[in-house]
């Protein structure tokens, strides 16, 4: 399988029912900067994990810091997702919905949300494979 660097509309998590069951019965932990929540689901998706970023409007009160975060925090997800997640999931044949919640209190540079982004999908795996 070849892989894909790419981030299209399927991978985004926009049901809205689906959100409120992920942060009412998913598991969730804190990898800093970013707390992440995650859910097993059942349903049938051309792609094994669905995303949702998030970066609180009371920390970071303009939207252009807001945008700039989860710019940075999709690009690294899009480069390094084929290998530290979806490898995973297509192999146990399962599928998941999670968010990643930006925490920090700063605006990081794109290497250190990268660095942080690879140790929360390698901690996202741990958990699934449990």
């Amino acid at each position: 399988m070849s892989k894909t660097y790419t981030f299209t509309k399927e991978e985004r998590l926009c049901n809205k029912k689906l959100i409120d069951e992920l942060f009412h019965n998913g598991s969730s932990f804190l990898c800093y900067p970013f707390k992440v929540s995650w859910l097993n689901t059942t349903l049938s998706q051309p792609f094994p994990a669905q995303v949702l970023f998030s970066v609180s409007k009371k920390r970071y009160k303009k939207a252009v810091d807001r945008n700039l975060i989860k710019r940075r925090i999709r690009e690294a997800y899009r480069l390094h997702k084929q290998e530290h997640l979806y490898s995973l999931l297509n192999n146990t044949n399962k599928s998941i919905v999670f968010s990643i919640g930006f925490v920090g209190k700063e605006i990081a540079p794109y290497d250190f949300i990268e660095k942080k982004v690879l140790k929360l999908l390698m901690q996202l795996s741990e958990q699934i494979a449990k």
